[in-house]
């Protein structure tokens, strides 16, 4: 498509932290960690218990023990630790201590200690004693069970999605348009399936950690690892008890997030610490922590029916979704939506009637939270694994079968809020997927001997462009003294590269190098306010707010220069490096529009802007795998994968095909690794990476991405978002595969080499 010839935007800038990364000097948390008391927590080795007594005295006499915390130190307000804008749509439902403990490795006490090996010294010597409880632990059977997870009175949401604490309820929903009873009963084919996805955890490389100390004015200042820090200082106001402003939050440099530092897990610990002592203080979650208290991915069940025509015509989906949320309900009704509202949707161009059902469920387990595709990763394994299977029944070619429907450029989708698709290429995304990888010499299976066969799959995907009518994204861009700029944001580059990406904005806006662009953030008192790095919201958000700011920083800058030659600002115009009086050919240097701001002056150099959409308009996808499958073995090898994505104009396009190689790996490991297990008492018992297998480089195969290009007319430069959409296609593309060569369907997630082996054909 026909698109501006722009000097910054579009093009693969590299990272404006690739050479710090490179030489090992990026700032991260522990860095910067100076005399801090180590702060670890004591938890319950019983997944549903009260604490009747709590003997803290023989830790407190371990030397260099500052301080032991227990429920009866802490305040009493319940608050929650998701990050999300306010008022939240996740329950009030946690105490910083509580008595009754929930699941095992919820807190039971706190302990200050001047050293590491006082503090776990301390831990073994506090003596509890429980009153085990029975446990809630299969999310099926949770709702409206006579065990209650959160029996107490003062458990509230602000919101009203139907929760109710005494149901084991956070939230239940039905939408839907047509009559999809009818529509079934009219269709040729209904097919119906159950699925089920674990719960996945991060498995970011840093894990969670927060520093802590009093500033010179008496304001707690935190420094942590974490996606969100105007959120973080909100909970902690609420946990903590004290005003907002007395709470400074910042990030340094973050080692990973993929959606678990979402949530505030680790924040509110030393932060007690601190107040209660006055000393600074570190919480670092182990590994053990980060894998079994820290913040994985929903696990969920998911029906789906499906009607058809014979030709392949999908006339009615209905998607029926059980969540389980976990002991606390940090972001239960908001993952939820998308299961139904990033799948139905890809099928607007055929369907009649859809339903979307929904039930988030409390169970006496390992709370979740978000990550990356966030409730899409699990809808879109469902049903486009459905819409396969479909296919693999009516003998057509899968392609073939979703290009007759699927939603195009100009649709309206019932399912998407009503949203109208201003850009949409995934009609370009499969064929340029099916050429790309040779999809007719690849999807029919061929005996490669010795056990051995290869055969192909393929699934579609949608996901968003942040919360829309929800999420807000700000930015400041200044004119420094010497003609460049700073631009200080509330975005969290993870290593995504935001800062980059917004900087490659205002540079294009600004009619300068990159270089000249410096990036400031993310601090609560610094920066302006940002709903923070999620959702897939930064590049499409934030970047509009990015700019509107250049654009009035530019009328600023006119009026400023206005004042130096003496004429109306009306007849003065923006050329990068000066402001020219088109009548005259003067020109005032950006360096004299900055001191002329600093002296005599009532105008600043500088604008701020906000952002929030209406609309959160949908990138696309299309991924096909190609596997080899040892019918001996049950193993599994993916050889080649194949993505063609559709973000609109990626505004870095190297950064944006680092984004979707690392989300088909991860996407990978769900499906043929990482796994989640429980003991019949609720221990998780993938509790390190040893147990807990992640992909490498060398278990992905030849990974070949490449770009549809569409244009969003309410994203900056054209641009939606990519970041989350990455991880949704190879469940389904490579389960299809699978099947194809076994002859069995895989309903469960992963698919490891003995289950293969185990498996059975169907009827």
């Amino acid at each position: 498509m026909d698109r501006p010839d722009y000097k910054s935007v579009g093009k693969s800038v590299r990272k404006k932290d690739s050479m710090q990364l490179l030489l090992g000097k990026p700032v991260y948390t522990e860095d910067i960690v100076h005399d801090a008391l180590v702060v670890k927590l004591l938890r319950s080795p019983h997944a549903n218990a009260i604490v009747q007594t709590i003997d803290t005295s023989k830790a407190k006499a371990v030397p260099g023990v500052v301080d032991v915390y227990t429920w009866e130190d802490v305040p009493g307000d319940r608050f929650t630790n998701a990050g999300q804008t306010y008022p939240e749509t996740s329950p009030y439902d946690r105490l910083i201590i509580d008595r009754h403990v929930r699941y095992v490795g919820d807190v039971v006490a706190i302990v200050a200690a001047e050293n590491e090996e006082a503090a776990s010294k301390a831990l073994k010597r506090i003596k509890v004693t429980y009153e085990v409880l029975e446990a809630v632990l299969d999310f099926r059977t949770a709702k409206d069970n006579p065990v209650l997870v959160h029996p107490e009175d003062d458990w509230h949401m602000f919101q009203d999605f139907g929760g109710d604490n005494k149901r084991n309820l956070i939230s239940c929903g039905d939408d839907g348009s047509g009559d999809i009873e009818a529509v079934l009963a009219d269709c040729d084919i209904v097919m119906e399936r159950t699925y089920h996805t674990k719960a996945y955890n991060q498995a970011m490389m840093e894990t969670f950690r927060t520093y802590c100390e009093m500033d010179r004015y008496g304001r707690l200042h935190v420094i942590s690892s974490t996606q969100i820090v105007f959120h973080v200082r909100r909970i902690l106001s609420h946990a903590l008890g004290i005003p907002k402003g007395r709470i400074r939050v910042e990030k340094p440099r973050i080692g990973g997030g993929f959606g678990a530092k979402q949530t505030a897990v680790s924040e509110v610990y030393p932060a007690f610490v601190t107040l209660k002592t006055g000393r600074p203080s570190l919480c670092v979650f182990t590994r053990e922590e980060a894998q079994t208290c820290g913040s994985p991915r929903h696990e969920m069940q998911i029906k789906v029916r499906l009607g058809a025509n014979k030709d392949g015509r999908i006339r009615a989906l209905h998607v029926d979704t059980l969540s389980n949320t976990g002991a606390y309900g940090e972001h239960g009704w908001a993952t939820i939506g998308l299961t139904g509202h990033k799948s139905i949707p890809l099928y607007t161009g055929s369907l009649e009637a859809y339903k979307f059902t929904t039930n988030v469920v409390y169970t006496n387990m390992q709370p979740s939270g978000a990550y990356r595709g966030f409730g899409a990763t699990q809808g879109q394994f469902a049903v486009e694994t459905t819409v396969n299977e479909l296919a693999e029944t009516l003998g057509m070619d899968p392609i073939a079968l979703r290009q007759q429907c699927i939603v195009r450029e100009g649709m309206a989708m019932p399912a998407y809020y009503g949203e109208v698709t201003n850009s949409c290429a995934l009609d370009r995304c499969l064929e340029h997927c099916r050429e790309m990888f040779d999809w007719e010499a690849k999807y029919p299976v061929r005996d490669m001997g010795n056990g051995k066969v290869r055969t192909a799959g393929v699934a579609i995907s949608m996901q968003g462009s942040g919360i829309s009518g929800i999420d807000t994204g700000s930015a400041t861009v200044r004119l420094n003294d010497d003609g460049t700029y700073m631009l200080a944001i509330g975005a969290a580059d993870m290593g995504t590269g935001c800062d980059t990406i917004l900087a490659q904005m205002v540079a294009e806006h600004m009619e300068c190098p990159v270089d000249n662009i410096y990036v400031f953030g993310a601090d609560t008192d610094a920066s302006p306010y940002d709903s923070g790095s999620y959702a897939s919201s930064t590049t499409y958000v934030t970047g509009m707010a990015v700019e509107k700011a250049c654009d009035q920083l530019k009328e600023r800058l006119c009026a400023i220069a206005a004042g130096i030659l003496a004429c109306d600002a009306s007849e003065l115009q923006f050329e990068g490096d000066c402001v020219r009086r088109a009548t005259t050919g003067q020109t005032v240097p950006l360096t004299d529009i900055a001191e002329k701001s600093q002296c005599n002056s009532n105008l600043l150099a500088e604008a701020t802007a906000t952002h929030s959409s209406p609309v959160s308009p949908p990138p696309f996808m299309v991924g096909m795998a190609e596997i080899e499958l040892d019918r001996e073995t049950g193993v599994v090898e993916v050889l080649d994968y194949a993505a063609v994505v559709d973000c609109g104009i990626p505004i870095n396009p190297a950064l944006a095909r680092i984004q979707v190689e690392g989300g088909i790996v991860q996407g990978i490991g769900h499906t043929l690794m990482e796994d989640v297990t429980r003991t019949p008492k609720g221990k998780i018992r993938e509790s390190s990476l040893f147990t807990y297998r992640l992909p490498t480089r060398l278990d992905t195969g030849r990974l070949n991405v490449e770009f549809e290009h569409s244009y969003e007319p309410t994203g900056p430069f054209g641009a939606k978002s990519i970041g989350e959409i990455v991880i949704n296609t190879p469940a389904p593309a490579i389960v299809q595969a699978i099947y194809r060569a076994t002859g069995v369907w895989h309903r469960e997630l992963p698919v490891l080499p003995e289950h293969i082996l185990l498996a059975k054909p169907e009827g």
